[in-house]
C-alpha cells in the first residue's frame, strides 16, 4: 500500500534519488532544499508500507509572474510503482494546496513533446491545456509543451478558449467544404461513367447493325 503525504526535509535525499533513477533532468540537493524552504506546502511524497519513497512532486509558486500561479518543477514515480494512480494523487495534492494556501490562478508545467504517458495524465485526467511549444527546452534539444491547468476563469483562459473555438469552427468549415467538393467530384465522375457507358452501348449497337447488313 502507498500513502501520499507532505514531504519533510528528511525526505529530500530520497526524493533526489528517485529523480536520478527516473528522469534525465536532475537537480542538486541545494535545489530541493530551496523548494522545501520556500514552498514546503507544495512538496509531496508517495511512501510504501516499508517506508520507502517511491514517488514525489516538487512544486513552487512562480515569483517572476505578475499573477499568482503554481509551477510543477518535477514529478517522478519509480517504474516499479507506475500505473497505480500515484502520479495523479501527487499532482492533485499539490494542486489543492496551490489553491487553498496560495490562492493560485493556475498551475503550469513543461513536458517533452514525445512523452505520451505524461501527456495522457496531464491532458486526460488532470485537464491541463496545451498553451504552446517551447523549442529546444531540454538539454538534448527536444521541444516542450507549455501546459496549464486553470483553477479560475482568468482572462488568459477566456482568450485561449475563444481562439480554440475559432480554430475548431474553421477546421469544421474546411472539412465541410472538402466534403462538398468530394461529393461534387463523385457526381461528376458518376456522370462521366454514365456518359462513357452510353457511348459504349451506342458503339456496340452500331456494330451489330453493320453485321446484320
Amino acid at each position: 500500500m502507498v500513502s501520499i503525504r507532505r514531504a519533510t526535509i528528511d525526505d529530500l535525499p530520497a526524493m533526489q534519488n528517485c529523480n536520478l533513477w527516473c528522469l534525465p533532468e536532475n537537480y542538486t540537493a541545494k535545489y530541493y532544499f530551496y523548494h522545501s524552504l520556500n514552498w514546503s506546502q507544495l512538496l509531496y511524497v508517495a511512501e510504501d508500507s516499508n517506508g520507502k519513497i517511491v514517488g514525489y512532486v516538487l512544486a513552487k509558486i512562480d515569483e517572476e509572474s505578475d499573477d499568482i500561479n503554481g509551477h510543477i518543477t518535477s514529478l517522478s514515480v519509480l517504474r516499479t510503482h507506475r500505473k497505480l494512480g500515484i502520479a495523479y494523487q501527487l499532482m492533485s495534492a499539490a494542486h489543492k494546496d496551490m489553491q487553498e494556501v496560495f490562492n493560485a490562478d493556475y498551475c503550469s508545467l513543461h513536458v517533452r513533446v514525445s512523452n505520451r504517458a505524461a501527456l495522457g495524465l496531464y491532458e486526460g485526467k488532470l485537464e491541463y491545456l496545451k498553451m504552446g511549444v517551447e523549442e529546444k527546452y531540454y538539454a538534448d534539444d527536444e521541444d516542450a509543451y507549455i501546459m496549464k491547468k486553470f483553477f479560475k476563469e482568468t482572462p488568459e483562459l477566456k482568450n485561449f478558449l475563444k481562439k480554440k473555438e475559432k480554430e475548431e469552427n474553421k477546421n469544421s468549415e474546411a472539412k465541410a467544404d472538402s466534403g462538398t467538393q468530394s461529393k461534387e467530384e463523385e457526381r461528376k465522375e458518376s456522370e462521366k461513367s454514365i456518359e462513357q457507358g452510353d457511348a459504349s452501348n451506342s458503339q456496340t449497337a452500331a456494330k451489330k447493325k453493320k453485321k446484320k447488313k
